[in-house]
């Protein structure tokens, strides 16, 4: 009896102990994580950097045609869509208006007219008393004188003298008299002149009233907008109103976006461009930057500058007013070395726990920078280098070498990059032919505008464990980045995702574009 109570103690022992080693297990003996990481390999392929933009389309040239009269529209001759050529009769205002002020202006010039005619012969009138008058002066002067001579010989007597000047006097006062009176008459014809002249005036601007009736396309093109209606009244005070809207052209339309202040600095008249519409959005439409206006747009804060794509609209597809989402090219690079932006921003979990300061400090630039490095490769393949040709590069890269180092020591990373790239094209200008200098230069300011900036993958080193390796990062797509450096090859494997053995435990840069596997 003790023997099977004994047992029985035991066994309860013994299942106490499995179970809990089972719990110990469970808690603590699965804590322990294994890590797989997800890959892809460093692949050969073009990226093309971009700048994103919102805008709207419009015509080239709007013109908005208005009415410089005041009336009552009484026809259209135009509707929305509708074809119009330059002089071509779109509207017409009531004219019986200025028909009516036609005809008072031409009565009014008809008066003047008239009063010009009695002026004029007025002032024939009073040049004929004028001449009168003097014939009148020079007899009453030779009487005069007669008189005087037959006075010193007494022949007559004084009163006959007197009576001769007092005749002479009046004689010259009727001349001033009548000289007076041509003046008058020749004021008064001046006067008529300019009378007739305003009412001239007066006509002509009734008249050109009278032609503003009729509304006239000023432009070959096509009506977009018509504001007026038959019957409606347009009242031309202050300002013109708009009766109609006319596209010259709408074979060639205009993208207006609004870049940042950020981006502004990269761009250049002749970038190509292309775009999407919610109407066709299937369909990329393309076009190049024509107009960078400087101009700033300020709106809650955020400045932004008008710049310009010509669109080519020949199906007439695009209208105006349509939203357009616009991606202008800022840079083109074929046939380079390019890993997922995930690979760039990963980073392991263990480099986070143990290693954050060290990593996180500022990374230098990896050593194939001052030695040529991707650059030569970029410009061998660019440039079409003979093996000549790239033997002479190698050989300027190496006595240089020195020189490119001591300008790494004294610049920042950006600076010192430029600085090398004018060194290197002053010094292997010599070795090149003149197709090769004219695409050097072509190339000047794609190397220019982009500065390579350190960057860090991670590698599976033969221990299978991460291994950081800095490398110097061209341009983006926002999916895949150049890179300009020789630490990484292609088919290189980088990482681009932490896996775990924990269900849902993955820690990553972001998914990947194209998966290539585990390790």
């Amino acid at each position: 009896m003790d023997q099977i109570k004994k047992g029985r103690f035991l066994f309860i022992i013994l299942a106490l102990c499995l179970i809990g080693a089972g719990i110990l297990y469970h808690f603590f003996g699965q804590r322990k994580t294994t890590h797989r990481y997800r890959t892809v390999k460093v692949e050969r392929g073009e990226i093309r950097s971009v700048v994103t933009a919102t805008g709207t389309l419009n015509p080239v040239i709007t013109v908005l045609v208005g009415s410089q009269v005041t009336g009552t529209i009484k026809a259209l001759y135009a509707d929305f869509n509708s074809r119009v050529k330059e002089g071509q009769v779109i509207a017409q205002i009531d004219p019986a208006i200025f028909e009516a002020q036609v005809a008072q202006a031409k009565a009014n010039v008809s008066n003047a007219q008239a009063s010009l005619a009695t002026a004029r012969a007025n002032l024939k009138n009073a040049q004929a008393n004028l001449a009168k008058a003097e014939v009148a002066v020079a007899d009453a002067q030779r009487t005069l004188e007669r008189n005087r001579e037959l006075m010193e010989r007494k022949v007559i007597a004084q009163a006959t003298l007197d009576t001769s000047q007092a005749n002479y006097d009046s004689a010259v006062a009727q001349r001033e008299i009548a000289r007076a009176q041509v003046e008058s008459a020749l004021s008064q014809v001046a006067s008529s002149e300019a009378q007739l002249e305003q009412a001239r005036a007066s006509l002509r601007l009734a008249e050109t009233n009278l032609r503003y009736t009729t509304i006239r396309s000023p432009v070959n093109g096509i009506v977009i907008s018509r504001n007026v209606d038959v019957g409606q009244t347009v009242a031309a005070s202050l300002q013109a109103p708009t009766l109609f809207t006319i596209a010259k052209d709408l074979t060639q339309m205009q993208v207006n976006t609004n870049v940042s202040e950020a981006d502004i600095g990269r761009m250049e008249v002749g970038q190509e461009a292309t775009f999407t519409v919610d109407a066709y959005p299937d369909r990329t439409f393309y076009g190049k930057v024509s107009e960078i206006r400087n101009a700033p747009q300020t709106i809650q804060n955020v400045v932004t500058y008008d710049v310009i794509i010509q669109v080519d609209n020949r199906d007439l597809k695009l209208k105006p007013g349509m939203t357009a989402n616009v991606s202008i090219q800022i840079d083109h690079r074929k046939n380079v070395l390019k890993v997922p932006n995930s690979a760039l921003r990963f980073r392991p979990e263990f480099a986070k726990k143990e290693e954050t300061s060290k990593l996180d400090k500022p990374m230098k630039e990896p050593s194939s920078v001052g030695k040529g490095g991707g650059l030569s490769e970029r410009l061998t393949r660019e440039l079409n280098l003979t093996e000549d040709q790239r033997s002479k590069l190698e050989m300027i890269l190496k006595d240089s070498r020195a020189e490119f180092q001591e300008i790494r020591e004294r610049w920042k990373p950006e600076e010192a990059q430029t600085r090398i790239r004018t060194l290197l094209r002053q010094k292997i200008w010599g070795i090149l032919t003149d197709e090769q200098k004219k695409k050097l230069k072509e190339l000047g300011s794609s190397f220019e505008k982009t500065q390579a900036k350190p960057g860090r993958v991670w590698i599976l080193g033969s221990d299978r464990k991460p291994k950081p390796v800095d490398v110097m990062v061209g341009i983006t797509d926002g999916t895949f980045s150049e890179i300009v450096s020789e630490e990484i090859r292609e088919g290189t494997e980088v990482i681009i995702e932490q896996m775990s053995n924990k269900k849902g435990s993955s820690q990553s840069g972001a998914p990947a574009p194209s998966l290539r596997g585990f390790r």
